[in-house]
């Protein structure tokens, strides 16, 4: 087994940020139609500066295959404490890059379900 297979199982079964924010600034919960995963994710500004919104905290919840529970914990750790802008700009290759092996069609969706979640989660702010 190679060392980021090894680091996607670690994830998968001690989930980094997994569980619900008390009062969250906003909260989203999306489906992937296609294999039934699911993600939710909460978060919590953190606002020292109105023109610098940073992300404070961040929890994810939900069920499903490894590679969606991975990406959501590895998501969550990447992204906290970073500029809503800096979020935005996220992308399919920081996923990608993130989770480190090759992945079919179907299973890209399962690896880009937490991000579509996250910036889905930001557009309601």
């Amino acid at each position: 087994m190679n060392l980021y297979k090894d680091r996607i199982l670690d994830h998968y079964r001690k989930p980094r940020n997994f569980g619900r924010i008390v009062k969250p600034d906003a909260s989203y919960e999306q489906e992937n139609s296609f294999c039934g995963d699911r993600i939710g994710m909460e978060i919590k500004l953190l606002t020292h500066n109105p023109k610098l919104i940073t992300l404070g905290e961040i929890k994810f919840w939900g069920e499903g295959c490894a590679i969606s529970q991975a990406s959501a914990s590895m998501l969550t750790e990447k992204v906290k404490g970073k500029s809503l802008g800096e979020i935005k700009k996220l992308g399919k290759e920081d996923i990608l890059s993130m989770l480190g092996i090759e992945l079919s069609p179907a299973r890209l969706k399962c690896a880009l379900l937490p991000l579509e979640v996250l910036q889905k989660l930001i557009t309601l702010l």
